[in-house]
Parts: structure tokens; C-alpha cells; sequence
């Protein structure tokens, strides 16, 4: 749990969560390079073994992740193996949506974090519990009467005339509608934004101060993830009281070219990742503070000669100081006898047992209500 701040004061645990969004492929990610099965199932779409870094006897980050190595060897990262659901969904909007309520069998009308930030702060005092850095509010902070801030970018936020702020709050609530009407029916989207409106993101005015208050050594890169997490940095050290970071790496819907693709982003996402930590450290700053990269799902088993289809079966990291590192659940089994619909890899943890442990172990709430049961738990953090 999270240690105690120069004051004697505990301080408060903070989560920051990256989607990569379109289905990252877990198995070109963490590769089991010493299995047969992998060099036969991807006749063009794998990584030779030049360009793999391994971390264990069979196991082997993709070459562009030296910056993931460095956080494994330091004991800071968990890799979560075969995270997943059953009858996994391999439509984009649908698999993220699930991800993002919490609700694989029915329609979930509330974003798992948007509870969280209700029962983090039911009385609303802070209308910067939960930030978002991208595009849109993503419907995993999304409750009715939570008020959650949501900028594209920090930096052009700060300089923008107050009309300009208020196009971009209209800009992200038509996003925002466009994007769930079609799904859930105009009713319940409209009964969410006609109960938060443009309160929800009316914390933004605050956030103008935080890039002035920030100083730090660390460059990071010039991408989007890199300057969204930078934005994160920002606006935790600025001290804020935000306990809910999230922001969206694009980009890894791979169909097709995805070798280079898949390179491009990876080193993109691990480098970003390390620069935010050595920010946070540098400002004594990174002891309250764990990440959650997800992904909506993984992906096919197969190559389809020059790229990846949607699969399931897919893996997800928790990152940080308080993070007891290592390897958890187990990875699927890439033998085609096991594979499921006979092309995808089987899950082995469900994403609500990673969710009840992020929610209980770290945040200190309850989180049956949450995920809508009771699912086994895993032990990632470091012992207070």
C-alpha cells in the first residue's frame, strides 16, 4: 500500500490506467520463444529470436521493450498472464465496453472507475478525483453525477480562451455520444449527460496551474503516450489530490504491416513508461502511484500472412514501486489441441480478479458491487 508522505501523513494510492486500444497481441509481446507451437503458428508474424530480449528460461519481452526489462529486473512490473473472460467478444466497441463496466453478459450502464471515483469521493469535494488525458471520455469513468475532467493536452489546454475550453468540453460529449448512442439507446446516454453535463468536466479549469508548477529533468519522447503520461506526472506532482489517472495508447489493431507497427508502438509505450517512472522518482513521487496497462483483447493464434486477426486470450502489467514483480497466472497454452474455436488462446484469469485485487488491495474499496461478484484474487503489491 501506499507509504507515508514527508508529513507522517499516509499517502493516498493513486492508479493510472493506459488502454491500448484495437487488441494488442500478447503473444508477440511476452513470447514463448522456447515453444514450438509459437515458431509454427506464426509462419510470418514473429519476432526471430534477434529481436527478442528473454527475462526467463521460455519467456522473452519483444526487442523494442528494453525499457520493460529494466522495470521487470528492478522487481517493479507483474506481468498478468491470459487475462480474459469467457466467450470473449471480438468486437472492438463490445470487448472495450465489457472492460470498461465490468459486465461481460449484459449492458452496463456504469464504468467500473466512474464507481470508483464515487466511492472514493461520494461527496464530490474534488472534481479532479478522477482526470483523463485524450480524446472523449472514456466510458470506464463514466457514472452518472461523477465528475470526471478530460483534456487532450495540457499544455494547449493552459493557453486556450475560455470559449475555445468550452468547444472542447462540447467536442468530448459529442464523442462521447456519438460513440454509445448506436450501442445503449439515446435514453441512457442521454440520462448520463443530462445528470453530469458539463460538470463532468469542469475540473479542467483547475488543471491550467500544474504545468507551471512542474519542473523536472526527464525528455520525455515526442508521442502521444509519452506526452500524455508526462501530463499524468504533471498533474499528480502538482498534488491535486487526482486518484484516477487514465489515458489511451492507439494503434494496435493489427490486420495488417503489423511488424513494424507493433515494433513502433511497443517502444513507444515501454519508453514512455520508464520516463514517467524516473519522473515520478525524481520527485520522491512514485511510491503511491501503480499502473495498469489492459487491452480490449488479444489476438488469433495464426498470422494471416501479414498480420494478426481479433482473438482472445490476451495479457495485461501493473507497474510501479509498490509492485511485487513477477509472472502471474499462467500462460495460455499455445498447443492447437488447447486452443479455443480452434485459433485463439484460452484465458486463464478472468480481468474482474485483476479488477477486485486493483480495487481491494491497493484502493482500500469494496469491489463486489463493482465487478458484480466475488473472483479470486492475485498478490502483485509489496507488503506495507
Amino acid at each position: 500500500m501506499a507509504s507515508n508522505g514527508a508529513n507522517g501523513k499516509k499517502k493516498d494510492p493513486v492508479l493510472v490506467v493506459i488502454q491500448q486500444s484495437g487488441g494488442n497481441d500478447f503473444l508477440n509481446t511476452v513470447i514463448p520463444f522456447e515453444n514450438g507451437h509459437y515458431w509454427d503458428s506464426r509462419e510470418t508474424i514473429r519476432i526471430e529470436r534477434d529481436n527478442m530480449i528473454p527475462f526467463t528460461d521460455d519467456l522473452a519481452f519483444h526487442g523494442s521493450l528494453a525499457p520493460f526489462k529494466e522495470i521487470y529486473d528492478a522487481g517493479d512490473m507483474a506481468i498478468i498472464q491470459g487475462i480474459g473472460y469467457e466467450n470473449s467478444s471480438r468486437s472492438h466497441f463490445r470487448g472495450m465496453d465489457i472492460w470498461h463496466t465490468a459486465e461481460p453478459t449484459g449492458v452496463g450502464t456504469e464504468g467500473w472507475l466512474g464507481q470508483v471515483i464515487r466511492q472514493i469521493d461520494p461527496d464530490k469535494k474534488n472534481v479532479l478525483t478522477g482526470v483523463s488525458f485524450g480524446r472523449g471520455l472514456p466510458r470506464a469513468m463514466a457514472a452518472p453525477g461523477v465528475p470526471v475532467a478530460s483534456v487532450g493536452n495540457l499544455d494547449n489546454y493552459g493557453i486556450m480562451t475560455p470559449v475555445e475550453v468550452e468547444e472542447e468540453r462540447i467536442k468530448d460529449l459529442d464523442i462521447f455520444k456519438r460513440m454509445y448512442t448506436p450501442a445503449f439507446g439515446s435514453g441512457v446516454v442521454m440520462n448520463y449527460l443530462g445528470q453530469t453535463g458539463r460538470d463532468s468536466l469542469a475540473g479542467a479549469d483547475i488543471l491550467k496551474q500544474a504545468p507551471e508548477m512542474y519542473q523536472s529533468t526527464v525528455e520525455y519522447e515526442d508521442n502521444s503516450i509519452a506526452q500524455a503520461l508526462r501530463d499524468v506526472a504533471r498533474v499528480h506532482l502538482a498534488g491535486l489530490g487526482t486518484r484516477i489517472f487514465y489515458t489511451q495508447h492507439g494503434g494496435y489493431d493489427h490486420h495488417a504491416q503489423e511488424l513494424p507497427a507493433h515494433e513502433k508502438l511497443l517502444a513507444e509505450l515501454s519508453g514512455a513508461i520508464k520516463d514517467f517512472l524516473d519522473d515520478l522518482r525524481q520527485h520522491d513521487a512514485a511510491d503511491n502511484v501503480i499502473i495498469l496497462v489492459f487491452t480490449e483483447f488479444g489476438r488469433r493464434m495464426k498470422d494471416n500472412g501479414s498480420g494478426t486477426d481479433h482473438g482472445s486470450g490476451g495479457g495485461a502489467f501493473l507497474i510501479g514501486d509498490p509492485v511485487s514483480g513477477g509472472l502471474y497466472s499462467e500462460y495460455p497454452s499455445i498447443d492447437p489441441a488447447d486452443w479455443l474455436n480452434a485459433e485463439d488462446m484460452r484465458h486463464t484469469i478472468d480481468f474482474r480478479s485483476i479488477y477486485a485485487t486493483i480495487l481491494e488491495q491497493w484502493i482500500g474499496v469494496e469491489s463486489q458491487d463493482i465487478v458484480r461478484g466475488k473472483y479470486e484474487q492475485i498478490k502483485p503489491f509489496v507488503a506495507a
